[in-house]
């Protein structure tokens, strides 16, 4: 997906931008880069790639070349940025987050418009955040030019810009994702993820809402336009996404986990599933709050028959081959015997999308000596490719588990009874469930349902997009 951090204050931001970009790598995996601007020495900008190692490896290095009490740095999961752009509207460093899905269009019409030649990438697409900047650079002014690539982009772009005296900071339309600024003595700081300012000395000030434009100072946070009514911020921020201690709109994501696992034991518990268990247990790491919930609320005891072995392979390393992905997520599981051989296990898991790493996951454990292994994903069925994050490496929304096997069970048919199949009280739901254990070698399988999901959040449903398990605008 990808992640930012911006500050600017009265003293030198470098170590603030290093360490705050870092503190978002849970959210990419591709790129990083940083730009920190000196009054004196102007824009100073590096890019790297961290598919095989972490951030701070690679910008550890160029911090003695950095100064400047203004900066803004991204993980990014996508294009190599933030890119330095000159235009009309001046000189100026952009990064954004998001999805752009009618890129080529807008690329086309931009080039006829204008005569305009963007510089392709290998893949031979357009940088995104390049296509953002020509589109904010068609209007008079960056507020115009913001809001008018927020209305032509189908998908959704959060944005954040450096300009030679000034931070500003755009939410995306509606809000999926969170843009949130943090303050202390010396000036201000622009966050996806709250704890990260937090360990730079910088306090809460406030979430921007959805479509809300800020420009910063030191001294002074100057709205340029105003939050809109309409939010509907990503649920998977808290499903899976978000660190531990990350917290949107007032709700962290560790207490919504352990909710959620409540929630999901309380349901089994009714439907007299999941009975005579010897450990509850949660898929790493993501999955381990919700199992942590649906423990304690079980009375089955919490235990971990498995660990992460991650020295060596660190999350970063997350090949774009799906069978090296496979081979390194295999790799990286280290079983504890004593916990598996004989034992009835449950795995807590925060989605389930492709099904092919948990398939992996289950049969290591059964070579491992486990008796039986019943599966529980913490969110519904998922049944839609993302149109709004770069969230998925999906191609096609047949690549997902549950659409797949819909297919399998009745063809085109079924896939005009989604809403059914994802409803495990229906005799389609029922018989997806069936299928997918069969296939995946589960004992059982129970999925969240979307308003036990919705609940765990705490949120009004109309304020959080649910659109890859109902496809619901």
């Amino acid at each position: 997906m990808g992640g930012f951090f911006g500050a600017i204050s009265k003293r030198d931001v470098t170590l603030d931008i290093f360490f705050g970009v870092d503190y978002h790598s849970h959210l990419g995996t591709r790129r990083g880069g940083m730009v920190i601007h000196d009054s004196q020495d102007g824009f100073q900008r590096e890019i790297h790639s961290i598919e095989n190692s972490p951030f701070r490896t690679k910008f550890e290095a160029d911090l003695n070349d950095f100064h400047g009490t203004s900066g803004i740095g991204c993980i990014s999961d996508s294009d190599p940025q933030p890119l330095l752009v000159r235009s009309h509207l001046g000189l100026f460093a952009i990064t954004t987050v998001g999805i752009i899905n009618n890129a080529e269009e807008l690329v086309e019409q931009y080039n006829m418009e204008s005569g305009h030649q963007f510089m392709a990438m290998s893949s031979g697409h357009v940088n995104s955040t390049e296509l953002t900047a020509a589109l904010i650079n068609q209007k008079d002014d960056l507020v115009s030019g913001i809001r008018h690539a927020q209305q032509v982009i189908d998908g959704s772009i959060t944005i954040l810009i450096l300009t030679p005296d000034s931070l500003i900071a755009a939410r995306d339309a509606v809000g999926r994702l969170p843009v949130i600024l943090g303050r202390n003595e010396d000036g201000y700081c622009v966050s996806f993820e709250s704890f990260a300012y937090h360990k730079l000395g910088y306090d809460d000030h406030r979430e921007l809402g959805p479509g809300e434009i800020v420009r910063l100072t030191a001294d002074s946070e100057e709205v340029l336009a105003p939050p809109g009514d309409k939010m509907r911020i990503c649920a998977f921020l808290w499903t899976y996404y978000g660190y531990p201690n990350s917290r949107y709109e007032g709700i962290n994501v560790e207490v919504m986990r352990n909710r959620n696992g409540v929630i999901m034991a309380k349901a089994d518990r009714e439907r007299g599933l999941a009975q005579d268990l010897d450990y509850v247990a949660g898929v790493p790491d993501s999955g381990l709050p919700h199992a942590i919930g649906y423990a304690n609320e079980s009375g089955v005891p919490y235990a971990r028959p498995f660990v992460k072995y991650t020295p060596t392979w660190p999350r970063s390393f997350m090949p774009a081959n799906q069978d090296v992905r496979n081979q390194v997520a295999k790799m990286k599981q280290i079983p504890v015997p004593e916990l598996i051989e004989g034992k009835k296990l449950l795995f807590v898991d925060d989605s389930i999308v492709r099904g092919t790493q948990l398939r992996e996951t289950v049969d290591f454990l059964y070579e491992s000596g486990a008796k039986e292994v019943h599966i529980r994903s913490a969110c519904p069925p998922i049944m839609y490719g993302c149109k709004y994050l770069n969230f998925s490496r999906s191609n096609s929304d047949m690549e997902l588990l549950a659409r797949r096997t819909i297919q399998e069970l009745e063809g085109d048919e079924g896939q005009q009874h989604l809403d059914e199949y994802a409803d495990a009280s229906t005799k389609r739901g029922q018989c997806m469930l069936h299928a997918i254990c069969e296939k995946l070698h589960f004992s059982s399988l129970g999925y969240q349902s979307l308003d036990g999901l919705l609940e765990s959040i705490g949120l009004d449903r109309d304020k959080v997009c649910t659109y890859c398990w109902n496809g619901k605008e």
